[in-house]
């Protein structure tokens, strides 16, 4: 499995001892560093990586401000010289959290977990090929297991890295980004109402004109969805005789 990574990171020295480490992991391909947030972002926007080597103490905006700014964020490995941050980073689905100076076999065993959860969205894409309204999905959370029918889910919810599903009162985590599930979903039926969620029209109770040329869904379940100013106008495209 061919791994694209990026380093964000302010010390030469840092992003070189980091470069130095993956050598030994042939199968990670580094396509890109950067100095600062700024630049890391425009960098993840363009190469669209597996995987993000990123400091949390850089200069104007940190690590946790780049997250933010992402839609959607590749595998985090936190590389920093500071342990205080290391429950904040979980917070943000960081997959693991190396201290400089970084050890060697700290480092492989990041990379090796790094492997296994792409693997394990490759066997969840594969789970969500070709999905029809009838098609169903198996979502594991913690310890509860739904069988999931695609038309019984009124909307999807990015939250941090992956994202909420929503279907009769329950609102469990899927392990995957809201543009992956997206490209698997039966354009018929289900929208892009903005950057953080998408919704079955089948759900839709009411729609409201709302602010600015956008527009507020009232859906079956109680939720109000606003549909972006973007979206608002390919929406009235999509449902229109």
């Amino acid at each position: 499995m061919n791994i694209k990574a990026v380093i964000v990171e302010d010390s030469r020295l840092a992003r070189n001892e980091l470069k130095e480490l993956l050598k030994e992991h042939k199968n990670i391909e580094l396509v890109g560093e950067a100095e600062n947030v700024d630049k890391g972002f425009e960098l993840i926007q363009n190469q669209r990586p597996d995987l993000l080597f990123l400091d949390i103490n850089m200069p104007e905006k940190d690590g946790f401000e780049l997250l933010e700014m992402l839609d959607e964020v590749p595998i985090t490995v936190f590389t920093t010289a500071f342990d205080e941050y290391a429950i904040k980073s979980f917070e943000y689905n960081a997959l693991d959290y190396l201290l400089k100076p970084i050890n060697a076999q700290r480092f492989a065993n990041a990379v090796e977990k790094v492997q296994q959860k792409l693997e394990g969205r490759d066997n969840e894409e594969n789970s969500l090929k070709k999905l029809s309204v009838q098609s169903q999905i198996f979502i594991k959370d913690g310890e509860d297991c739904w069988l999931v029918k695609i038309g019984d889910i009124s909307h999807f919810e990015i939250v941090g890295n992956y994202t909420r599903v929503f279907f009769d009162g329950n609102k469990p985590m899927l392990y995957k980004s809201l543009n992956q599930i997206e490209e698997k979903l039966p354009e018929d039926f289900f929208f892009r109402a903005n950057r953080q969620q998408i919704i079955n029209t089948n759900f839709i109770q009411n729609v409201v004109p709302w602010f600015n040329g956008k527009l507020k869904l009232a859906m079956n379940n109680g939720d109000e969805i606003e549909v972006s100013r973007r979206q608002s106008y390919l929406f009235k495209d999509k449902m229109s005789f």
